[in-house]
């Protein structure tokens, strides 16, 4: 009977202590996959995205589907330099006071933000990842493409212009597949300065992250 005590007393210890050494053990592959995932110095990312946008100072805003591509060099595991290239393309409201309006329709318009800016990532997860952006640079508006010949002008919408500033501030949730991959879901706000004049849009963009490199 002693030896049958002792024996159960043996597996009840080891019982209580085999969870910890399996929880332990969790935590460290967690850690180990954490610093693999955030150690990479590149990413490169790009994918579709929504804007809602006004094309001119009396037009109500109207929706662009719009695609993003950027690249961020990582100094560490949190701060990052980002270059982004985005474009936007949708249908301008024109007022319907205009006396072109019923000539032309809703004609296309576009723009294409040239943004560049640091990258912060606050709060690092196995599988998921949040940070902050604020991009600055130039904008280009075109306007006119699809106008039949009838100046913006005339029409209520900017003036085209291949150099405006910008700027965007946002956030960014990554939901990492692997180490390496992850899908990206982004909104933020977009101000564009066409015509002189600033236009609040906001927006968000969806894609694909791909991390290579590794910090030193």
């Amino acid at each position: 009977m002693v030896a049958v005590l002792a024996a159960s007393s043996a597996l009840a210890q080891a019982a209580r202590i085999a969870p910890r050494e399996t929880n332990a053990n969790r935590k460290a592959r967690i850690a180990r996959q954490i610093t693999d995932t955030y150690t990479h110095r590149w990413e490169v990312a790009g994918g579709g995205g929504y804007l809602r946008f006004r094309s001119g100072e009396f037009n109500q805003k109207n929706s662009e589907i719009a695609f993003w591509l950027n690249t961020t060099y990582y100094f560490n595991q949190r701060l990052g330099l980002t270059g982004e290239l985005r474009g936007a393309y949708g249908n301008a409201k024109i007022n319907n006071l205009n006396p072109f309006a019923s000539l032309v329709g809703r004609p296309q318009i576009s723009e294409y933000p040239f943004l560049v800016g640091p990258t912060y990532r606050f709060r690092l997860r196995q599988k998921t990842a949040l940070s902050v952006f604020a991009l600055g640079g130039t904008a280009i508006g075109k306007f006119e493409g699809d106008s039949k010949g009838i100046s913006s002008a005339n029409l209520g919408l900017w003036p085209s212009t291949n150099a405006r500033p910008v700027f965007s501030l946002g956030g960014s949730l990554d939901l990492n597949l692997y180490p390496n991959i992850s899908f990206r879901i982004s909104p933020s706000y977009t101000g564009t300065t066409f015509g002189g004049s600033l236009q609040n849009n906001a927006g968000f963009e969806m894609g694909v992250v791909y991390r290579f490199g590794r910090q030193k």
